[in-house]
């Protein structure tokens, strides 16, 4: 049911599974958001006995960011994958699926239930410490949306290694780049990559140019996905098929504190270096869990589906961590969603009867404007509740995903956090938020935004409008940058004491409804991807004929936000057609596809 308030549409919850709800209501949400920012720690406790716990806490948090210092759950003992997998399976539920992976052929998908995941983790985790990997070393995983991702990251929990997964778009330098920055001791990837037209992505190829500067590396383990003939180093890389035929397939999970490293995850700053952004063990797993079923009010039996690329960490968070730690079923997807046409995303929710999908606006968009008849065409009816993330979404995208996708029945939860954060921070909850297009509502539980002014004063009516920070700590918020916790505090506390400043504006409706305005330092946000203006201006200035090179946002009607460079050459060299496609090639090299820019404007 849909009110119409000084112009601004108000949706009310319409949700099938009301009365089954996690949060039935407002009244219910305020009465646990009250007691969650009374009594913050007696209500983590609450939530961290949704995990198993080899040893509980001594302190449940130990936080202050004057002095960007942020501990939860220290002395307590727990291991991830047991979390993720084996508990499950003990439970007597180790048949069901846990991962259903699509491929990028439509003909192409895979099952694994509980304990076929245990066992292939359980044997590439015997396969790492049969290498020499241990508790502590750092793991570089550079791959596709394939099996032996989801595998290889819970591999590195079960023995304590910290994971750090680059995009398979990444280049060869930015790869390069990051396994230096945290000293990788080995890599994984593949032969080559699949995705929409794409039949051969030089995966391995990349990843050689990247390793003829990368001192730390010892092995890489290699995935067999096309079959392409591809180089191999002898003793250095390794095949992943003849390594798991000889491992066991029973590893006993490491007892890690819950304080360990989990994993680094590379982001972009407003400087030019990449943050690695270090996140750690217990207080991530019970927030990814808590959030991924409050938010997507999973059930049992639910079949879930973020589309997210591993690489980021939606699907670090909202693929793997939160939903295995669940019980969930959760989809992975190799593909595109305009391949082999614009009505994929809808065939996969068919055929595999998805009742939760999660998605990023960049995507609804493209495919909005290719009309409605490759979303009607597919059986939608099993969708319950419809998510996006990313960005902010614009009413239009908005009111297609609702009327058209989701049959004007399904609840849209419009997330938005930051790699930083862990998890969802604001968010509606699908049976108790009345909903306004393009608003991200309300807190999450344990969650306090303030808007403040350029000063650092709260801004305490609405309506209001300024800068986005966080008052108080909550469990998976990131614990440093990896090798610099001065960025660290330089970064998210020095601005305004005592509080964490996300980088990004706000404002609060009469109503004390939250609108993310975007980014207000030097980052863009492009199809819901963070870059740094520094960093692409840096790769520009790497090429030969350019004198200086700034680089704004500015709207794209798919990408939400464009990259536009201006560029000075070199006196006496003259602007070309060639030089315009070097610069982009130059962007691409040394970032990746997804930095280079749409528009260059030459300036005298």
């Amino acid at each position: 049911m849909t009110e119409i308030i000084n112009d601004i549409k108000v949706f009310k919850p319409n949700y099938r599974d009301a009365e089954k709800a996690h949060i039935p209501n407002m009244t219910a949400y305020k009465k646990i958001y009250d007691k969650s920012v009374k009594d913050p720690d007696g209500f983590w406790a609450e939530q961290a006995e949704r995990l198993d716990w080899i040893k509980k806490w001594d302190t449940v948090s130990n936080n202050n960011f004057t002095e960007a210092k942020i501990k939860w759950f220290e002395g307590g003992k727990l291991n991830v994958s047991y979390n993720c997998l084996d508990r499950h399976i003990e439970a007597g539920f180790g048949n069901q699926t846990a991962l259903i992976w699509e491929g990028n052929d439509p003909h192409t998908d895979k099952e694994l239930s509980y304990s076929e995941m245990l066992s292939e983790v359980s044997k590439f985790a015997n396969v790492l410490k049969s290498n020499g990997i241990k508790k502590g070393d750092r793991v570089c995983i550079y791959m596709q949306m394939i099996p032996e991702l989801a595998i290889a990251m819970l591999a590195c929990t079960r023995i304590g290694a910290v994971h750090s997964i680059v995009f398979g778009a990444f280049s060869p330098d930015a790869l390069r780049n990051r396994i230096n920055d945290s000293s990788c001791k080995v890599l994984i990837t593949q032969d080559t990559g699949v995705r929409g037209t794409k039949q051969n992505i030089p995966m391995k190829s990349n990843a050689d140019i990247a390793l003829q500067n990368t001192p730390s590396i010892e092995n890489v383990f290699v995935v067999k996905r096309t079959g392409e003939e591809i180089s191999m180093q002898d003793k250095r890389d390794l095949w992943w098929d003849d390594c798991m035929d000889h491992a066991n397939d029973i590893c006993p999970p490491v007892e890690m504190d819950a304080e360990d490293p989990l994993f680094i995850l590379y982001t972009s700053g407003s400087t030019g270096k990449p943050k690695g952004v270090l996140h750690t063990t217990g207080g991530y797993l019970v927030y990814a869990s808590y959030t991924h079923e409050m938010v997507f009010d999973y059930q049992p039996g639910d079949i879930y589906w973020c589309t997210a690329d591993i690489g980021w960490i939606t699907g670090h968070s909202y693929i793997i961590y939160g939903p295995l730690a669940n019980r969930a079923t959760t989809l992975m997807f190799e593909g595109v969603p305009n391949y082999p046409d614009f009505g994929r995303f809808w065939e996969v929710v068919e055929k595999h009867k998805v009742n939760i999908f999660y998605t990023a606006p960049t995507a609804l968009r493209a495919l909005m404007r290719e009309g409605n008849d490759f979303v009607v065409k597919h059986d939608r009816s099993s969708i319950k509740v419809l998510g996006t993330v990313g960005e902010p979404i614009k009413e239009p995208e908005w009111m297609w995903y609702h009327d058209i996708v989701g049959e004007s029945r399904c609840p849209i939860v419009d997330t938005w956090w930051q790699t930083e954060t862990g998890g969802i921070l604001i968010t509606p909850l699908p049976a108790a938020t009345e909903t306004k297009p393009g608003s991200a509502t309300f807190p999450f539980f344990g969650v306090t935004p303030v808007i403040l002014d350029p000063d650092g004063n709260e801004l305490h009516g609405n309506p209001s409008e300024g800068l986005l920070a966080l008052k108080t700590s909550w469990p998976g918020q990131m614990r440093s940058i990896y090798g610099d916790h001065d960025r660290f505090y330089e970064t998210y506390f020095s601005m305004f004491k005592g509080y964490y400043f996300t980088g990004d504006g706000a404002r609060r409706d009469k109503d004390g409804y939250y609108w993310i305005t975007g980014r207000v330092d030097d980052v863009l946000n492009v199809s819901g991807h963070r870059l740094g203006t520094a960093e692409i201006e840096g790769a520009i200035g790497a090429h030969p004929n350019v004198a200086e090179a700034a680089v704004v946002g500015f709207p794209h009607d798919i990408k939400g936000q464009g990259v536009y460079a201006f560029v000075t050459l070199m006196a006496g060299v003259e602007a070309g057609e060639n030089t315009l496609t070097e610069i982009k090639l130059k962007v691409r090299e040394m970032i990746g596809p997804h930095a280079s820019p749409d528009k260059i404007q030459f300036t005298p």
